[in-house]
């Protein structure tokens, strides 16, 4: 058993697999990205070793331990024999104390070349955490809602730059229609560890692509020292005209029913205005999307406008498209970037 710093132990994971070894409850909340859950103890029985460990002290609480634990050995080695590579397993718990100790141990026993996390995922956290105060070379891919930023950037990514979908990790498209059509977001603390594990695995020969956002994607929130280097970056703002946005989010939106697409504008009825929020929910009873995507722009165009006003006009380049063809867009942006 070898125990090695958060920094090893983040190299180490790209070729071995990690085993977190704390409470479902724990790993739900925040793990280590791609890590394994093989919990020493279910929620329930961390709650009764820890009243032991408060009540009677550290040994009579790791006896209980051992006996709620020691019945399930056998099976937390078939899942990690599941998983291992090369017979290699990396394991940690909370601080790197006790239980990723017992399980490391356990692992080893049977025969497992094992490496644990020194401070456990809590230090891992404290590598999260700085990440977003490296400096990086950030592109901002800027545009109204509907210019298709997103198939922009995923035609950056096949052209071999570096991205990073802040949108795809929040499980949200920044509006509020956001939540249709996507997976249940993540909480604060995964969405930190998944966007800090992105940065650290891109190459450093080039710049990272990332949306034009503001600082709250739905309920997550883009960290600030890394919000103000987005700030601070080149946009390559894409200036597609009106008629083609509308068309593009008829189409992306054209799919849900009206009583999810009432349900967004609910949400930024007061924004709209009460009698253009009106109008707009009777125009998607009647099937009147284009109407309705026409009327909530005027709010999301104000909205993106005020935004952009806030930045340093030299840090925009617009690049006029009469068509959204993102391939094509994607290389006149490199060519011009």
């Amino acid at each position: 058993m070898k125990s090695v710093p958060a920094s090893e132990f983040f190299s180490l994971s790209k070729t071995y697999p990690v085993i977190d070894v704390r409470t479902p409850a724990e790993f739900e909340h925040g793990h280590i990205p791609g890590a394994i859950n093989i919990p020493l103890f279910t929620n329930e029985d961390r709650v009764v070793v820890g009243t032991i460990y408060k009540q009677q002290g550290k040994q009579p609480a790791m006896l209980k331990g051992m006996e709620l634990a020691g019945p399930r050995f056998a099976e937390y080695i078939t899942k990690a024999q599941e998983v291992a590579i090369n017979g290699t397993l990396l394991v940690h718990c909370w601080r790197g104390g006790m239980r990723s100790a017992g399980m490391a141990w356990l692992f080893e026993w049977y025969g497992f070349k094992v490496y644990t996390l020194q401070k456990g995922y809590k230090a891992f956290r404290t590598m999260v955490l700085e990440t977003f105060g490296k400096p990086f070379t950030l592109n901002i891919l800027g545009g109204r809602t509907g210019s298709g930023k997103t198939l922009i950037l995923h035609e950056l990514e096949k052209l071999n730059e570096n991205i990073l979908d802040l949108e795809k990790i929040a499980c949200h498209k920044g509006s509020a229609f956001g939540t249709l059509g996507e997976n249940i977001a993540p909480t604060q603390e995964m969405f930190e560890n998944e966007c800090a594990v992105k940065l650290l695995n891109m190459s450093n020969d080039k710049p990272i692509w990332v949306e034009d956002e503001s600082q709250n994607i739905g309920k997550r929130i883009i960290p600030n020292s890394l919000w103000a280097q987005m700030r601070a970056a080149q946009v390559y703002y894409v200036d597609l005209p009106l008629e083609k946005r509308v068309e593009y989010l008829v189409g992306e939106y054209g799919k849900f029913s009206r009583e999810e697409l009432i349900a967004s504008i609910e949400k930024i009825r007061k924004r709209l205005g009460f009698q253009n929020a009106k109008a707009t929910i009777e125009a998607i009873h009647a099937g009147d999307l284009k109407t309705a995507c026409e009327m909530s722009l005027v709010y999301y165009d104000k909205s993106y406008t005020h935004g952009v006003a806030k930045r340093v006009p030299t840090t925009i380049h617009k690049i006029p498209c009469m068509e959204l063809a993102p391939e094509d867009i994607a290389k006149t942006i490199l060519n011009l970037a």
